[in-house]
């Protein structure tokens, strides 16, 4: 399993799905980046910093104003701490180059971090999603080397109606399916933190903020969720991410931390 050792305040958040039609939610997004550059020493984001990839050319080559304005905010963020993009559901085709147009790293995850908090094991979330075949079906399919690359092979426009449609029977298939299916499955966590050696699991992805206490063989651990933003739906804002640092991990759930 991968490792990494973070010293210092590290900060974690997922689930910004940047996206053209969300520009309170970037706003919320860039506050928060601009605390992060003043209190972390690393940000790791987690997963779905955009709402779909469907290749780092789209970034790199005439970008749409809204993304631009986004990498602008990252490129500037990575040159201040170091910054970790980890790759989720909505944007596992970020690569390198974009990486490295950010002055960013990339972090394949499940990993294990060393912190000055002990262990722990992060990772998106949606790979604890079990319970859900027909999705981690297709997660398969598309995380294939091959795929990707006869993806990232079509032309621009053709692979962003293919992404179009995808979000759009995505958001179909999630009215009709069981809110138990779409969760991470117990035994999948446990199994997970079993594997690593550690007893404290951060990920995203569901989009319910908690901190879940279980047992795991006779000791007690501890599964942090991240929250999704959002500040543009017409419903309560809502955002934030994890501290982790020497005096422990806290979960900050205060959507006005973010502009503050």
């Amino acid at each position: 399993m991968n490792k990494l050792s973070l010293q210092g305040a590290v900060w974690v958040a997922s689930d910004i799905h940047l996206g053209a039609a969300i520009p309170e939610t970037a706003r919320a997004f860039q506050g928060f980046l601009d605390q992060a550059r003043r209190h972390a020493d690393a940000l790791i984001l987690c997963g779905d910093i955009f709402d779909a990839w469907v290749g780092d050319d789209h970034a790199l080559r005439n970008p749409p104003d809204w993304l631009a304005a986004a990498l602008d905010e990252l490129r500037t963020t990575a040159r201040a701490i170091p910054l970790w993009l980890v790759r989720g559901n909505r944007d596992f085709l970020m690569g390198r180059a974009l990486a490295d147009a950010l002055s960013a790293r990339l972090l394949d995850a499940p990993v294990v971090l060393d912190t000055d908090a002990g262990p722990i094991l992060l990772a998106h979330g949606d790979e604890y999603c079990t319970d859900d075949h027909a999705y981690q079906r297709f997660r398969r399919i598309v995380r294939t080397p091959w795929v990707q690359q006869v993806f990232l092979a079509l032309p621009l426009g053709l692979r962003r109606a293919i992404a179009a449609r995808a979000r759009a029977r995505s958001r179909q298939t999630r009215r009709t399916k069981p809110m138990a299916i779409m969760d991470v499955n117990p035994a999948a966590i446990a199994q997970a933190l079993r594997d690593s050696g550690c007893h404290i699991l951060i990920h995203g992805h569901t989009h319910r903020p908690a901190i879940h206490t279980l047992d795991l063989d006779g000791r007690t651990a501890q599964r942090y969720v991240l929250p999704d933003w959002e500040y543009d739906g017409g419903a309560p804002p809502r955002g934030g991410w994890i501290e982790i640092d020497a005096a422990g991990i806290r979960l900050v759930t205060d959507p006005e931390s973010a502009q503050s």
